[in-house]
């Protein structure tokens, strides 16, 4: 037999666990710069499909195109790279008004795509070297695909 006291603390405690200070559902989805790159990994050469929340610590250019980076290291093996095209970048720097490395860094976004495992092959004077790494990248054409955090 539950004595009155027994039947309180139980319910009292019923209550408690149905309050959640935890992720919303939403947040549970998302998927964070080292979960994207084990499914990247676990996918190559395919992709891995998600919503993806990082922190964006670097951002480059190269040949036209924005890289939004995890880590201030690109070469950094639990890095995650959104790669803009350049109308995605142009399409994103006016929608939030300023230029990205004012606007996205040190900020959280969320991105849609695909994160897909890419070769980087390290060159001597514009030829392969037979030397490579991999990086991950979530390519992004569409501007509409990043939001702030």
């Amino acid at each position: 037999m539950i004595s009155k006291g027994m039947t309180a603390l139980l319910a009292a405690l019923l209550v408690t666990g149905c309050v959640s200070s935890g992720p919303s559902s939403d947040q549970a989805r998302w998927l964070q710069p080292a979960q994207a790159i084990q499914l990247a990994a676990d996918a190559a050469p395919r992709g891995a499909a998600g919503t993806f929340s990082m922190q964006v610590n670097a951002i480059g250019h190269q040949d036209g195109a924005t890289y939004l980076n995890s880590e201030t290291d690109y070469r950094d093996q639990r890095n995650l790279t959104v790669a803009l095209t350049p109308a995605a970048a142009r399409d994103l720097e006016l929608r939030l008004g300023e230029p990205l490395a004012v606007a996205l860094q040190h900020k959280r976004i969320l991105v849609q795509g695909e994160a897909r495992r890419v070769r980087i092959d390290f060159t001597t004077a514009g030829q392969p070297t037979g030397k490579y790494y991999y990086q991950t990248h979530v390519r992004v054409t569409d501007a509409s695909r990043i939001q702030l955090q």
